[in-house]
């Protein structure tokens, strides 16, 4: 299985080519290794809105990262820009995704100990005597 440091660009979308057209930019759809998850796209794009030309990812598609450019020769610039904000995004997933599993083992060891206290309260109730 792919992982998150795995996700890069691969290539263009084979049926969305970039064209020459009477419109003054050019489309570029850049085909990424695998799919990415909705959370990471969500990422992918705070981290890249300050990127001129803007770029962006469809979240419920996670394939393919849109972009433009209005000057062919803008292209390869472009695509080494998006490939760091890739790399940056990969970076800051991965350490998210840490964050949380520390977060919930403390929470599970926090549940644990509050589960045994539970239990030892439980037993002292049970024990009590009362009159009838």
């Amino acid at each position: 299985m792919e992982g998150i440091s795995d996700i890069r660009i691969i290539g263009i979308d084979k049926d969305r080519p970039p064209l020459v057209r009477k419109e003054p930019y050019i489309d570029l759809f850049f085909k990424l290794s695998h799919k990415a998850p909705q959370d990471w796209c969500e990422e992918f794009n705070k981290l890249i809105k300050d990127l001129v030309p803007q770029v962006k990812i469809d979240k419920t598609e996670g394939l393919f990262i849109n972009a433009y450019v209005r000057d062919m020769n803008h292209i390869p610039g472009h695509l080494e820009k998006i490939k760091q904000k890739i790399s940056a995004c990969n970076e800051q997933y991965i350490e998210n995704m840490r964050l949380k599993a520390l977060a919930a083992d403390e929470k599970n060891a926090a549940l644990v100990a509050a589960a045994g206290d539970q239990a030892r309260l439980n037993a002292i109730v049970a024990a009590l005597e009362f009159d009838e």
